[in-house]
């Protein structure tokens, strides 16, 4: 449906504003941060099928540490081998084949970690988009009402995107950091439970760190992944909106809230940067104190003869192999943080509460005849501040109604309740004398046909677009409607024609030709009841003549809901109805309501009165 207007749905400041259906909300929701654990438990639980290659790389891993753990025990032996000034030869050669086809192994199941690993991260994120998406399909339109569209793409891009990155990075790096550690303490131990002990003294100062900085850069990874959302929300509606940027000579003002919004997230980025870019140099020091350390004992022990000088070598590069992922696994911690706000982010959307099921033993509608009911139907965007009171009205089939009033009287919102895009707070609205909650949701919407004031058109071509209402139409009936809806001469001064390409929304036609093919796109549909919210109001006054004989015309047998601001469309309708502050002020056909001379009857008379002469 067009935006509601209804001044009711304004709302105070500490609550999302709601614009309607097909609106835009006000601001960004606030990032809530959840736990760390449950978020990867989540995640986790994504893995599905995924996991029998988790552990096809967990193999890899383990003949790579055992490749890598080697190394450092020939280079020691090699080191022994020309100890003592005499050469062995026949040793060291057979160590340098070894080092070599180990090195050359080692880089081979590398990449087969890291190719295994970046498919198996694309797939997960690929289920989770998959996931979200259709999520997004099920989630009310209220939902959408007090949201940036730019905020909820930035969730489904950059968040997944970071979670992408966290999986394929951090996984690996936690998995070979983990066995790395565990590989490399057994060797210090085999060779000098001393030295072991010396390395030992810079791990509490690792944790110690690692703790400090990834306690702050949580919050700030979390903070910067709002802060992008909101980015995209302005962005998104600046562009959208752009036309109207320029008509009121707002560019430097967009400029200006811009570069507000982007300066916070530079801001909270530098810090979350800055922040992260800490733990390498500081694990780099205390690093170098542990291999001073180790140094220092190893030369002393080396003295008294207790080991050989190629101990030492194998040991400081155990050491270093036993220090450098603990260093990675504090990194990677950073890299988790960033993914786990995104992980974070998605989940929010995921656990959003979706449109109610329908009802156990719902129907199908089928073949509707179009008589409508409200009985005592009251509703409100919020508890507190109904926008329509106990309406009750009935629409014979094949009959027109047409819902007249000031803006903000409720217009919108009967026809947003018939097609359930809402759910009355009480009262009932039937649909051929049963309940339209009995109706699955597919089945009532398929009844309708739908032209809006503000309409939509996706990327494509024309045809493709008005074959939106009917994907099995054929051609000629394509052109059958567009003929009817007076589109086909505009379109045939296309150079291609129905497979002429639309930009974003047909940005390449006219507001007026846009809605042309939205009616097009109706009348292809062939609803049983037709809504029509301000259907001609883009359009010229000797094309609004045309597209008021088709709209007669296919409303011929429909019932049908008219929304009007100009009563010269609507006054052949069956049933006008005023409706003021959310009741029916009068009813009754345009000749009735003229002769009660009330208050459709003003509305007329002020529309349509001769302007005044002004006595000179």
């Amino acid at each position: 449906m067009s935006k509601p207007n209804d001044n009711s749905r304004q709302q105070a400041p500490d609550v999302p504003m709601i614009t309607g259906p097909l609106g835009r909300g006000g601001r960004a929701p606030k990032v809530k941060p959840k736990n760390f654990k449950n978020t990867m438990r989540r995640l986790w639980s994504y893995m599905g099928t995924e996991r029998k290659w988790l552990t096809i790389v967990f193999l890899f891993i383990l003949a790579d540490a055992a490749l890598t753990l080697a190394g450092p025990y020939l280079i020691g032996v090699a080191v022994d081998a020309m100890a003592g000034g005499v050469v062995d030869y026949n040793v060291l050669d057979v160590v340098m084949i070894v080092l070599i086809a180990t090195y050359i192994a080692d880089g081979g199941l590398t990449f087969m970690q890291s190719w295994v690993m970046a498919g198996l991260a694309q797939r997960v994120v690929r289920r989770l988009r998959q996931t979200m998406f259709a999520k997004l399909q099920k989630l009310p339109l209220a939902y959408f009402d007090g949201r940036s569209h730019g905020d909820v793409m930035s969730r489904l891009s950059n968040d997944i995107d970071n979670v992408s990155n966290s999986i394929s990075q951090a996984t690996t790096q936690l998995m070979t950091g983990s066995i790395a550690i565990v590989g490399s303490f057994i060797m210090m131990l085999i060779l000098s439970p001393t030295l072991t002990l010396a390395t030992l003294i810079t791990v509490p100062l690792v944790f110690l760190l690692a703790k400090t900085i990834t306690k702050r850069t949580s919050v700030l990874f979390k903070e910067q992944q709002a802060q992008l959302g909101k980015l995209n929300g302005h962005i998104e509606e600046t562009i959208s909106g752009l036309l109207v940027v320029k008509a009121f000579n707002r560019e430097q003002k967009a400029i200006q809230e811009f570069n507000s919004v982007n300066d916070r997230l530079y801001a909270v980025g530098l810090k979350a940067q800055i922040w992260s870019g800490f733990l390498m140099p500081i694990l780099g020091v205390i690093n170098n104190i542990g291999f001073s350390s180790v140094a220092i004992v190893g030369g002393i022990l080396a003295v008294k003869g207790h080991i050989t000088v190629g101990v030492i070598a194998s040991f400081l590069s155990y050491s270093r192999q036993f220090v450098r992922p603990l260093n990675e696994i504090a990194n990677t911690y950073n890299v988790l943080q960033s993914g786990v706000a995104g992980a974070e982010r998605a989940f929010e959307v995921l656990d959003e509460a979706e449109e109610a099921e329908d009802e156990p033993g719902a129907v199908d509608l089928e073949k509707p005849i179009g008589h409508v009911t409200f009985q005592d139907v009251t509703f409100g965007y919020r508890p507190d501040r109904p926008i329509i009171k106990e309406v009750s009205f009935e629409t014979a089939a094949g009959s027109s109604l047409a819902l007249v009033g000031p803006t903000g009287a409720g217009k919108t919102t009967i026809v947003n309740l018939v097609t359930r895009f809402y759910d009355a707070t009480s009262g009932t609205i039937l649909i051929d004398g049963r309940d339209i909650k009995s109706y699955t949701r597919s089945s009532l919407r398929r009844s309708f046909g739908i032209v809006l004031q503000d309409t939509y058109l996706f990327s494509g071509t024309i045809k493709e677009n008005i074959k939106y209402g009917n994907p099995e139409a054929t051609d000629a009936e394509v052109i059958a409607a567009a003929k009817l809806a007076n589109a086909d001469t505009f379109i045939s001064r296309l150079p291609k024609r129905y497979d002429t390409p639309l930009s974003e929304n047909g940005g390449n036609l006219s507001q007026g030709q846009r809605q042309l093919l939205a009616i097009a796109r109706v009348i292809l549909a062939d609803p049983s009841i037709l809504i029509l919210d301000e259907a001609t109001s883009s359009i010229d006054t000797r094309t609004e003549l045309h597209i008021q004989e088709a709209l007669l015309s296919i409303m011929k047998g429909r019932t049908s809901f008219i929304i009007a601001h100009r009563l010269n469309t609507i006054r052949n309708a069956d049933t006008i109805m005023v409706i003021d502050q959310g009741k029916i002020a009068e009813q009754g056909s345009h000749n009735t309501l003229m002769s009660q001379e009330g208050t459709y009857s003003r509305m007329f008379s002020n529309q349509f009165a001769p302007s005044s002469s002004t006595s000179e």
